[in-house]
């Protein structure tokens, strides 16, 4: 991507260095990828709690810590928080910019908490292991850095394009919350079985996808940013984090009663569907059947 001259978000919050720990908002796309980095690391034997992760969200509760002092930061790590911030910069430009030009009302923009570890929010306490998510009752998205880094190694989903993916799907999320469409999904799946609850969860994960790819196709217009082989490192991102392709890779099999984000197809549908359209009104996740998603 081409991001040089191009200004920071301030809406930020650095807690790298404090530890907290339950339960988080949306995992987005940040839970199922690091779910998917144990169970790489592990061998299929961790296929059944890998399932539970997927399935529950669950995680245990850890002791809120106070660090002793925040450690010198690598350059990799002051990199990749200057790129976070000049994302989701992107992002608060490119929404405010869709909010009005569709009567959508004001765009508040979201604040993206940096951390090590675990992190407290209002959704509850959460480790990295959850990965990226977004936490509705804060209007926050949380990142631990080193979920790049994981990203790379463990999976091989490398590239700047696709990185920005991860963040803007989380901010995906935020828009879903402004628009009501969170709230009314979360609504519907307290109201329901879990098989049904996890359709729910789909619609709701390829629908941030889609908004992630609004975001980039806008993004793009705006400043230039997209260059060769962006936009297929972000669909390959989408590939490597598809339910199937997860569960097949830690255990062999998939059960797509399971699913809870989309199919590797699925995601890669949205994505680009955003990204070639650019336009917010085709992201109608939740008016198609099962089959047509």
């Amino acid at each position: 991507m081409k991001l040089t001259g191009r200004r920071e978000s301030s809406n930020v919050e650095d807690r790298r260095g404090m530890s907290t720990g339950t339960k988080a908002g949306v995992g987005g796309i940040g839970g199922i990828i690091i779910i998917a980095l144990f169970t790489l690391l592990q061998g299929g034997n961790l296929g059944d709690v890998v399932s539970n992760v997927v399935q529950q969200g669950g995680l245990g509760t850890v002791q809120e810590e106070q660090a002793a002092g925040q450690r010198e930061f690598t350059a990799e790590e002051k990199e990749l928080a200057k790129f976070s911030r000049i994302i989701l910069a992107g992002t608060e430009d490119v929404w405010t910019k869709i909010f009005q030009e569709n009567g959508l009302g004001e765009y508040v923009s979201p604040t993206l908490v940096l951390f090590t570890d675990q992190v407290n929010s209002a959704c509850g306490s959460a480790s990295a292991a959850v990965g990226p998510f977004y936490c509705s009752g804060d209007q926050k998205l949380y990142i631990d850095l080193s979920f790049f880094t994981q990203m790379k190694s463990q999976l091989g989903a490398d590239g700047d394009f696709a990185y920005a993916y991860v963040i803007a799907h989380e901010v995906g999320h935020h828009v879903e919350y402004l628009l009501g469409t969170l709230n009314k999904a979360h609504q519907a799946m307290g109201q329901t079985d879990k098989v049904n609850a996890n359709k729910i969860s789909v619609r709701l994960e390829l629908l941030a996808d889609f908004y992630a790819g609004v975001w980039a196709h806008h993004d793009n217009e705006m400043f230039g940013s997209i260059e060769d082989g962006d936009l297929e490192e972000a669909i390959d991102c989408a590939k490597k984090i598809g339910d199937n392709y997860l569960q097949e890779k830690a255990r062999g099999y998939s059960q797509p009663e399971s699913f809870t984000h989309g199919t590797s197809a699925q995601r890669m549908k949205w994505l680009k569907l955003g990204f070639t359209t650019g336009d917010i009104r085709r992201g109608n996740t939740f008016d198609l059947s099962d089959a047509q998603l």
